[in-house]
C-alpha cells in the first residue's frame, strides 16, 4: 500500500493510499479547487456515508439529490458540489459498466502506458491533461508502471519534476508544485496580453 501525502491530512492520505476509488475521485475533484482539499474530499465523503472504503455501486445507485446534499456539506466537497456529485456518479457508473466497479481494474491489466492513458481519457471529467497527471501519479507514487508509462504521461512523467499532484510527497513539494503552477499562469497571462496588443 503506497504512503501518500497529497491531502496533507493523515486520515485523508491514508484512505487515498488504500482505496483506489478514493484516489480516482480525488483526481476527478482536482480542478478549480485547492489540490489538498480535492484529495481530502474522499475522506469526508466516506465519513459522511459512514463507510471504511468508497463503493462505486453504492455511489452510482444513490439518489442524485441526496448525493448532492452529501457533497454540499458543510464543508462542501468542492466549489461546485452539484456538478461534481453528478460527475462522481457518472464515473462510478462507468466503473460498474466496464470494470466491475473496481477502480484498480483500470490499471491492473494495462499492457502499456498508452493503453492506460487511453482508458483514463475515457473517464467522465478526465481530459487529456488530467489523464496524463493521474497516469504520472500512478507511476510515481502507486507503483503502477506499465511499459512506456513515463512517455505516455509526457512532461508529468519526468523524473524530479514539480508540475502536478503526481509530484507531491509533502509540504515542501506541494509548495514547489504551487510555485510552478503560478509561473505557468503568469506566463500564459503574459502571452495573452502580448497577443492582445
Amino acid at each position: 500500500m503506497p504512503t501518500l501525502r497529497i491531502a496533507q491530512d493523515a486520515a485523508a492520505d491514508e484512505l487515498l493510499g488504500r482505496d483506489p476509488l478514493a484516489l480516482l475521485i480525488g483526481m476527478l475533484l482536482d480542478q478549480q479547487f485547492p489540490m489538498e482539499r480535492a484529495f481530502g474530499a474522499p475522506r469526508l465523503l466516506a465519513d459522511r456515508l459512514a463507510v471504511d472504503v468508497l463503493d462505486a455501486g453504492q455511489l452510482a445507485a444513490m439518489d442524485a439529490a441526496q448525493l448532492v446534499r452529501v457533497f454540499q456539506g458543510p464543508p462542501a466537497l468542492h466549489r461546485y458540489p452539484g456538478s461534481m456529485a453528478g460527475r462522481t456518479q457518472e464515473l462510478c457508473r462507468m466503473l460498474l459498466d466496464r470494470y466491475d466497479g473496481r477502480a484498480e481494474r483500470l490499471w491492473a491489466d494495462a499492457p502499456d502506458g498508452a493503453t492506460l492513458l487511453e482508458r483514463l481519457n475515457e473517464l467522465p471529467g478526465f481530459g487529456a491533461q488530467k489523464a496524463k497527471i493521474f497516469l504520472a501519479l500512478l507511476g510515481k507514487q502507486v507503483g503502477v508502471t506499465p511499459p512506456g508509462w513515463r512517455e505516455a504521461a509526457g512532461d508529468y512523467g519526468l523524473e524530479g519534476s514539480r508540475r502536478s499532484v503526481a509530484d507531491i510527497t509533502g509540504p515542501e513539494s506541494l509548495a514547489e508544485v504551487r510555485a510552478f503552477k503560478q509561473e505557468q499562469k503568469q506566463a500564459a497571462k503574459a502571452g495573452r496580453e502580448a497577443a492582445g496588443k
